[in-house]
């Protein structure tokens, strides 16, 4: 299998909080088109890295780029206008708008997107159709996690940043979400780097595949490389 070229290049990215060290060195590509499993343990910077692509925490050194255009030094809103949606844990919404108004607010703060593009993300995730004069805060776990999906969506993104997707989820709407981001990959053609704990999901999906264990990479390749067995080593608590 040939990989594509890179829409993001992580280079050396190193990151603390106050005077603890969090990420050493980090190196990470996520191919054109194609979707890139960042996987470990907890606690061991996934999060971390993400927040750092998406801007929301800041390299001390290393690079980050987006499509051969450097991008380490520029502002979370900036990043989010070059292309980078990040959908972080938590499931984050105004609770108390509806979900139709809570797409209704990204693709109005987008300025480059409207309706189309909220049908665009209904689309992904029909379940949210019978669910649009619903307060967000009304919403089950999985519906939750959908509609952070489909705001991050309506923004029409280059890269999609997820942050473990299915925690918590009920099984059937892990195959709803496993579904609309498979489509996002092969026909919408998005790139997606996703943190993902459940193995056997994030093998479905990824094209490449990396693994942190406090705070460096550790294993990277296609996911035709993938060793599981040395994969349960290095996740395991």
């Amino acid at each position: 299998m040939t990989v594509a070229e890179p829409i993001l290049r992580v280079a050396e990215v190193e990151v603390s909080y106050g005077p603890t060290q969090v990420l050493f060195g980090v190196s990470l590509d996520v191919p054109e088109g194609g979707l890139c499993c960042l996987m470990g343990r907890n606690g061991v910077g996934k999060s971390t890295l993400l927040q750092t692509i998406a801007g929301v925490l800041s390299a001390q050194r290393g690079s980050i780029a987006l499509g051969g255009e450097v991008i380490t030094r520029r502002a979370p809103y900036d990043r989010a206008r070059a292309g980078i949606a990040y959908v972080p844990q938590g499931r984050q919404a105004f609770p108390y708008l509806t979900v139709f108004e809570n797409l209704r607010v990204v693709a109005e703060a987008s300025r480059k997107t409207g309706v189309d593009a909220i049908e665009e993300a209904l689309e992904r995730f029909p379940r949210l159709r019978k669910l649009l004069q619903r307060p967000a805060g009304f919403l089950s776990g999985g519906e939750a996690q959908q509609l952070a999906i489909a705001r991050a969506l309506v923004m029409r993104p280059r890269l999609l940043l997820l942050d473990e997707p299915t925690e918590g989820i009920q099984p059937s709407i892990i195959l709803e979400i496993e579904d609309a981001i498979a489509d996002l990959k092969l026909r919408a053609g998005m790139s997606i780097l996703l943190v993902e704990q459940y193995v056997d999901f994030a093998m479905r999906l990824a094209d490449t595949y990396a693994v942190m264990d406090v705070g460096r990479i550790v294993a990277a390749g296609p996911i035709e490389t993938f060793d599981r067995e040395r994969m349960h080593d290095l996740m395991s608590v």
